[in-house]
Parts: C-alpha cells; structure tokens; sequence
C-alpha cells in the first residue's frame, strides 16, 4: 500500500492506493464518515489482479473540506471526482462504492458514461430520503451531534467502531486508526459535523432514483438484510431501483449496512466473478 496527496482547486487530496500501475483500474469511494481505508481488506485480496485506487472524500481522511455547502451536492460531487480522477491520469475503470459513496457513483455514472466499465454497490445508491419519514432538519441535527462526539481514550473509540461490524480483524484495526483524530488528550471521529450535515442536506436534494435511467453502464447492487426491522424499507426502495436501472440486485443474508467488512470475501468473490 502506498498513500500519497495530489493537489486541485487549491485543496489536499489524500489517496490510498495498491496494485501494479499496468493492471485494470478500481476506483474505490467510500461511504459517509469513512476513510480511503475501508476497502483495506478487499485491496490486499486483489492488489495482485488490479491497480486500486482508493479516495477520502472532501472533509473524509486527510482530504481537505470543501469550503462551500453546495460543493457536496451530487452534480459538483461529480465533477470533482473526474477532475481526481483526471489528475491520476485514469481513462477507464470499474467502480467500487459503498454507502453514500455509491450515490456518488451513480451521479458520476450518469455524467461520465463512456469512463465507467462497471459499477458494484455496497448497499448504497438505492435508499433514497424521499421514501424516509425523517426531516432533513432532524437528521442533520442528528449527524452533526453524531460526528462530534468526543472520547476519552482509544479503547471507548475502538470499541464504537468494533461495534459497527459482526467481523473483526488486524486489517480493520489498521482502518479505524485512520477514523480518528488525536487532540489535546482526547478521540474525535475524523470528519466533522458540518461535514456530515453538508451531506446529508445534499443527499435530500439530489436523489439517485431521478438519474437511474441515465446510468448506461451495468450495476450490481450488494445489500444488507440486517437489522431486519429496516428489510421492508430496503425491499421497497430495491424494488424501485431494479425497476429503474440496468442492473442487479443482490441480498446477502446475515449483513449489515458495513457489508464489506461484514464479509470481504464475497464482496472479492463478486468482483472477482464480473471483472475476472
């Protein structure tokens, strides 16, 4: 693995990558409140097989926020991501994303068709705000208390994010030093309130299910059936997606919304299988 900045639009772009330069392209994006690191586990399984490339978001890591709300709104999210990935010099490649970042990907999609071969969703890109009965006042409020809690030592931090997964190992324990910030003695979570909050107001503004049919490329959804009070919900907004795209839907029992680290080895399985 070998981590380095570029730099754009007077911002710090902070990249994980692995793999042989001269091996097919994975551009991995990860989801609201995660690091580069996310995909660490799937990246060693694949890094013989392809050139990874694995970004923080604006405000996510080590990258930069951005300095104005609207530029996490879906289109400019868009944008941007083309102009890194144009920076990296990448003409082509397969698109793997988790959670918001699989929003992101769709717009991306949509926007830049002839420069996305094949897209896999970790359940994300077909939720959807509208078909949630939560405001998005109550739900930036939420997040925004939710990102900036503060811990008193490292043990209560890891033990927030061991929580989060049914599958613990050394690889994840090298992801979650990267979701923390170290200050004055105590533990934050690395992206911020406002961050979070300038994304969740973007996500009820730009929805996936209105740019669905102009995704050209082939998608496979992965979803989580965990907790399976939300199944119904998730059901009906998979159904819409199914409709609406050129694409798969996948349920995979016994997940929850973490599902690549729930089970990296079928997520490896899956990419294996469509992009061998």
């Amino acid at each position: 693995m070998k981590r380095y900045f570029i730099q754009n639009r007077n911002q710090q772009i902070h990249i994980s990558e692995w793999g042989n330069p001269q091996n097919p392209v994975m551009i991995c994006l990860h989801g609201l409140g995660s690091t580069s690191l996310s995909f660490i586990e799937i990246a060693y399984e694949l890094k013989e097989e392809f050139r990874i490339i694995s970004i923080d978001a604006p405000g996510h890591g080590k990258t930069t926020p951005f300095e104005l709300r609207e530029e996490y709104e879906m289109e400019k999210m868009a944008d941007w991501l083309d102009e890194v990935i144009s920076l990296l010099k990448v003409q082509s490649f397969y698109f793997l994303s988790h959670s918001w970042g699989s929003l992101v990907s769709l717009f991306y999609a949509a926007k830049y068709p002839d420069k996305v071969q094949d897209c896999i969703l970790i359940d994300g890109g077909y939720q959807g705000k509208r078909h949630s009965n939560q405001t998005v006042e109550k739900e930036v409020a939420y997040y925004e208390q939710d990102f900036d809690q503060v811990w008193e030592t490292w043990e209560e931090f890891l033990a927030l994010v061991k929580s989060e997964t049914l599958n613990w190992t050394s690889k994840k324990l090298e992801a979650a030093k990267d979701l923390s910030l170290y200050k004055n003695h105590r533990y934050y979570w690395h992206a911020r309130g406002n961050t979070a909050a300038h994304i969740i107001r973007a996500m009820h503004k730009d929805e996936a299910e209105d740019i669905y049919e102009k995704v050209r490329c082939p998608v496979l959804l992965l979803r989580a059936t965990l907790p399976e009070s939300m199944e119904p919900e998730r059901m009906k907004t998979a159904n819409i997606f199914k409709e609406k795209i050129t694409g798969e839907v996948k349920d995979i029992p016994g997940t929850t919304h973490l599902l690549h680290w729930d089970r990296p080895d079928l997520v490896v399985y899956e990419i294996r299988e469509r992009w061998k």
